[in-house]
């Protein structure tokens, strides 16, 4: 009895090393930019946005991480993801429900652009030779507006993506990092919207 017990505990202790030494294997170091995801209803319309989030690190961002010029990925690892449940319109275009990666080109001076890319392309498939070949890029937006960047109210370490619902029309999308901030507006179309279920009714 006593020999049963003790070949008992030392099985249970093989056992509790042997599960210890593979969850130790599988355990990874965090990611260093982690996934990230901000979804809001507006109207009648939920927007989501899956992005990863990069930190600034001691690095200067915006001229020299990210290129003056270039198309980035408004974020890391993966295309930052912009999800519509329904259609809205952004700076005047009408875009239909659906994923559409964000792009965005800094400029040294004055505006920037915000593409909506309408097939969800990743920015590597517009590189070619180690650099973006801008007109072919342009050439798929479902959108792209023009916004101002301004300076943070504070450093952002990580970047970040924020949905405010506004009057519950229109939303506003903003992007911050570093010292720097931007946004742009989504109407979602509330009025049109009511209009055809009137029509339904």
């Amino acid at each position: 009895m006593k020999n049963n017990k003790l070949f008992l505990s030392a099985f249970a202790l093989v056992l509790f090393f042997s599960f210890s030494t593979i969850s130790f294997a599988q355990l990874q170091a965090p990611a260093p930019s982690p996934a990230a995801h901000v979804s809001q209803v507006v109207g009648f319309t939920k927007i989501s946005i899956d992005y990863s989030s990069p930190a600034v690190k001691g690095r200067k961002v915006f001229g020299e991480l990210v290129p003056f010029g270039t198309s980035w990925r408004a974020g890391a690892n993966n295309p930052t993801i912009i999800e519509f449940s329904t259609g809205v319109s952004i700076g005047g275009k009408n875009i239909g429900p659906g994923k559409y990666s964000i792009f965005i080109t800094p400029q040294a001076s004055g505006e920037w652009t915000v593409h909506l890319n309408g097939k969800g392309n990743a920015v590597y498939a517009y590189t070619k030779d180690g650099k973006v070949d801008e007109a072919a890029l342009a050439k798929d937006d479902a959108v792209a507006v023009k916004v101002t960047p301004v300076a943070a109210p504070e450093s952002f370490e990580r970047l970040a993506y924020f949905i405010s619902a506004e009057d519950n029309k229109v939303a506003t999308v903003t992007f911050m990092w570093a010292d720097t901030m931007l946004w742009f507006e989504v109407d979602t179309q509330v009025a049109q919207k009511m209009e055809q279920f009137k029509g339904v009714f």
